[in-house]
C-alpha cells in the first residue's frame, strides 16, 4: 500500500474542499467526476481515516481532512515554487489586485515594477476602490487580493499589519475653513474608513460639523481641500505638496493611524496569490 502523500491527490483534495463537489473538483482539475471519488479514496487509504463526509449536497471534510488540507496548500505551494526554480520557469497568469487609492501613487509604482521584474509573464489588473467596496470584490471572487485599511489596533480583516498610516486633516494652506462652525468636511462614502472615524472623533470632540461633500474619489476629496471650501481626510502618504496638514492647533482633533494588511478570496491562495502576497510584504515600505 501507498505510504506517501501524492501531491495529484492533495491538489485534487484542495478542489474538492474549496468547491465541495466532487464534481466541480474534477471539472477545475481536469478529470471527471469518477476519478476524483477514486483519488479520494486512495487518499482516506493512506491518511487511515475518512477524510470526507459524503452526503447528497455533496462533500465535507472531517477533521482529519481539515488537518489534511491545512498542510496541503502550503507542501504544494513549495513543490511548485522548487520545481519552477529547477526548471528556470517563471511564473505566468493574471493576478487580480486591489487597494485602496490613496496608496495608488506613492505604493503601487514600487510594488508592481519589482514584481514584474520578477515575473514578467504574470498580467496584473489593478482596481483602485475604498476598502469596503475591495471587500465585496473579494467576497463575489472578482479580485485575488487586496490591500485594505483597518483600524490600527482594531479586530483585522485578512492577517498581519504589514503597514501603518497616520489619518490627518487637510485643507488648502492659509485656508480660514478650519474655523468655521459647523465644520465643512468633504468625506469618503459613510461606511469607509476616513468617513467613519473623522466623525468619530469630532462627535468625542464636541464639535458640530457638517457633510459639504461624499465622494468615493481620492481626486474629488483632494479637490474640495484645494478649493477652500472643505477640510477632508487623507492618509498622510496621500497628501499632495500644495495642501496644508492641521493638527490640533487648528482646533482639530487627532485622529487614529489606520492598518494595512492584506485579504484574500479564499483561505487557500493560489500559487501566484503567495508570491504577490509574499513580495508586497517583503518590499511595501513600512511608515
Amino acid at each position: 500500500m501507498t505510504t506517501f502523500l501524492d501531491f495529484d491527490l492533495l491538489r485534487s483534495l484542495l478542489a474538492v474542499a474549496e468547491t465541495g463537489s466532487l464534481g466541480k473538483a474534477g471539472s477545475r482539475v481536469g478529470r471527471t467526476q469518477s476519478a476524483i471519488s477514486m483519488q479520494m479514496q486512495r487518499l482516506e487509504e493512506v491518511a487511515g481515516q475518512p477524510l470526507l463526509h459524503r452526503g447528497a449536497r455533496g462533500v465535507t471534510l472531517t477533521a482529519a481532512g481539515e488537518r489534511l488540507v491545512a498542510h496541503a496548500g502550503e507542501l504544494l505551494r513549495r513543490h511548485d515554487e522548487a520545481l519552477a526554480e529547477l526548471r528556470g520557469a517563471r511564473m505566468s497568469g493574471v493576478l487580480r489586485f486591489c487597494c485602496p487609492e490613496d496608496y495608488a501613487v506613492a505604493l503601487l509604482p514600487h510594488l508592481l515594477q519589482g514584481f514584474a521584474s520578477l515575473h514578467p509573464q504574470v498580467q496584473m489588473e489593478v482596481v483602485c476602490a475604498p476598502t469596503p467596496r475591495l471587500l465585496e470584490l473579494l467576497a463575489r471572487h472578482a479580485a485575488d487580493l487586496a490591500l485594505v485599511s483597518i483600524q490600527d489596533g482594531a479586530e483585522g480583516v485578512g492577517g498581519e499589519v504589514i503597514r501603518r498610516e497616520p489619518l490627518v486633516w487637510v485643507a488648502r494652506r492659509g485656508a480660514a475653513v478650519a474655523g468655521l462652525t459647523p465644520l465643512p468636511l468633504a468625506l469618503g462614502a459613510p461606511d469607509a474608513l476616513d468617513h467613519v472615524l473623522a466623525k468619530r472623533a469630532l462627535e468625542a470632540q464636541g464639535r458640530a460639523f457638517r457633510i459639504a461633500h461624499a465622494s468615493s474619489s481620492l481626486a474629488g476629496l483632494v479637490g474640495m481641500a484645494r478649493s477652500g471650501q472643505a477640510v477632508t481626510v487623507l492618509t498622510r502618504t496621500a497628501v499632495p505638496d500644495d495642501l496644508e496638514i492641521l493638527d490640533e492647533a487648528h482646533g482639530l482633533p487627532p485622529l487614529p493611524a489606520v492598518a494595512l494588511t492584506l485579504a484574500f478570496d479564499r483561505e487557500r491562495p493560489t500559487p501566484l496569490t503567495a508570491a504577490f502576497a509574499a513580495h508586497v510584504r517583503k518590499f511595501l515600505p513600512t511608515a
